[in-house]
């Protein structure tokens, strides 16, 4: 289950940021792509036990699924995939590997709590 390194790496981040100004996390946002292999309800789970006593003990994991979008060169055009298991222009039928979004793992915010 490579979501708990995933997750533990992840809440080290935060506190890496979050280090300086003694803040905590209040909502965590990712962007995690179709064909990242990470399975969402996992690394939440894992998110779950990871951040007890951390900066990101009362935050929030907001995931952005992100789907899978490939460039046809014949078509000169880009599009996303109903589903991943062909990877076929939907306009000409030709398959097409240049792979334009679905990778993707980002950390893409954190909202910081307010210290008191």
């Amino acid at each position: 289950m490579h979501e708990l390194s995933i997750a533990t790496r992840l809440v080290e981040m935060v506190g890496e940021q979050l280090a300086a100004s003694g803040g905590r996390a209040g909502r965590i946002t990712l962007r995690i792509g179709r064909l990242s292999c990470v399975h969402e309800d996992s690394l939440r789970f894992s998110f779950d036990l990871v951040r007890e006593g951390t900066p990101a003990a009362e935050a929030t994991l907001e995931i952005v699924q992100l789907p899978v979008r490939v460039y046809c060169q014949r078509c000169d055009d880009e599009f996303e995939l109903p589903g991943i298991q062909r990877f076929i222009c939907p306009s000409c039928g030709r398959p097409s590997g240049d792979i334009r979004q679905g990778r993707e793992l980002d950390l893409e915010s954190i909202e910081v709590l307010e210290t008191t």
